[in-house]
């Protein structure tokens, strides 16, 4: 990274109504890893609206209509574009949230960026740089995710394909990095590094603790979920990304990461208390 790249002024991202700045208060993205359904979308998303407003804190819907990189071929996906769009324009339209999905080919970026607020870009994707710029390109803000094999530092390039098509509403994504079979770690200062770009960071506090691969499925460490996000609120990023189900050991895919909706709230407290004591100076 440059001296001119380690300078960047904070950059804020609004989306929706929340915004997602360095010097802001901490917002978050949540919801079930993949569209179960509409009723049970619906349901998830008017608890989480809730809690959002209870607390007092920015919430973007996270939900995806396509788990298109499962370990197993016979791993549950989702509902698909058609469906999974549907229903997340009904969420937001029956909640007031703003939602994220994730995009995983060039020509899934328009009819996605129609519906929702933010795009994500899978981490294995973030290489690919016609992927990269097409979905920067439909003119949603987007989250793009780091490699489990990309250093901190690395991300700036991605970013900057990204901006080449105009696109600056941009936040940055670690979500763990790959460390041997099977596993991921978290060097916290690998924000920092991300945070010197200017643009947004976002901690994706449940995909870092997952254990990638491994079996028929991938499986998860999720006790781990809450120390690593509160560093990371300690570190000063702009957002947490946290999967939830309300019984995550029910859940078709990615349920041993996931946080059960009723360890969530003191979950954001926490999370928030930290990030009011580390922006404060206190």
């Amino acid at each position: 990274m440059t001296g001119e790249e380690a300078n960047s002024p904070a950059r804020v991202v609004t989306v929706g109504g929340v915004r997602f700045g360095r010097n802001l208060p901490l917002a978050f993205l949540a919801g079930p890893c993949v569209l179960e359904g509409r009723e049970f979308a619906l349901r998830s998303a008017e608890f989480l609206a809730e809690m959002a407003r209870r607390l007092g804190v920015g919430l973007v819907y996270k939900s995806s209509f396509d788990k298109a990189n499962r370990t197993s071929p016979g791993s549950f996906r989702g509902p698909g574009l058609e469906e999974g769009l549907r229903i997340l324009e009904e969420v937001r339209r029956a909640t007031g949230l703003p939602v994220v999905t994730d995009v995983h080919e060039p020509a899934q970026a328009a009819p996605v960026a129609a519906v929702v607020d933010l795009l994500q870009t899978p981490a294995f994707l973030c290489r690919q740089t016609d992927f990269i710029r097409a979905v920067a390109a439909a003119g949603k803000p987007v989250n793009l995710k780091k490699g489990q094999f990309l250093a901190p530092a690395d991300m700036i390039r991605v970013a900057q394909k990204a901006e080449s098509t105009g696109n600056r509403d941009l936040m940055l994504c670690e979500r763990g990095y790959a460390f041997g079979y099977n596993n991921l770690v978290v060097d916290m200062r690998g924000l920092a590094v991300m945070a010197e770009t200017g643009y947004p960071v976002i901690f994706d506090a449940t995909h870092s603790v997952q254990l990638p691969g491994g079996g028929e499925a991938s499986g998860g460490e999720r006790r781990f979920v809450a120390p690593l996000a509160r560093a990371a609120a300690a570190v000063g990023v702009a957002g947490i990304f946290l999967e939830t189900h309300p019984d995550p050991d029910l859940a078709p895919c990615d349920g041993p990461n996931m946080v059960p909706f009723a360890a969530l709230e003191p979950l954001l407290l926490s999370l928030k208390r930290v990030d009011e004591s580390i922006k404060s100076g206190s």
